[in-house]
């Protein structure tokens, strides 16, 4: 099994809530596909940005979508006792039961 493993700090400025940090996730989201669709051409406007630039930006949003998941995890953990390793482990489980995984 193939794997791209990234270690992300917890931020240690903030207060995040469950909410706060779902709604900080769906933002991030957003600005990655904003992002996507630049390079595409997808707001209907002629594509005129340059590729490795936009190539930059989505890469920049997609580990701000990856911080902010990381953050949830954290309040995940600290706040409501979830044991995320285990789920980690629960989800590779299922990714090969569904045959995504070898």
């Amino acid at each position: 099994m193939q794997q791209k493993i990234i270690a992300l700090p917890k931020l240690d400025n903030l207060t995040p809530t469950m909410e706060s940090t779902a709604l900080k996730l769906m933002e991030e989201a957003g600005e990655l596909a904003q992002a996507i669709g630049k390079l595409r051409g997808l707001s209907g406007e002629a594509v005129r940005v340059d590729h490795d630039a936009v190539l930059a930006a989505i890469t920049r949003e997609l580990l701000d979508v990856a911080q902010t998941a990381v953050s949830l995890m954290f309040v995940l953990e600290d706040q409501y006792g979830v044991d995320i390793q285990q789920a980690l482990e629960e989800h590779v489980h299922k990714l090969r039961a569904k045959k995504y995984l070898k």
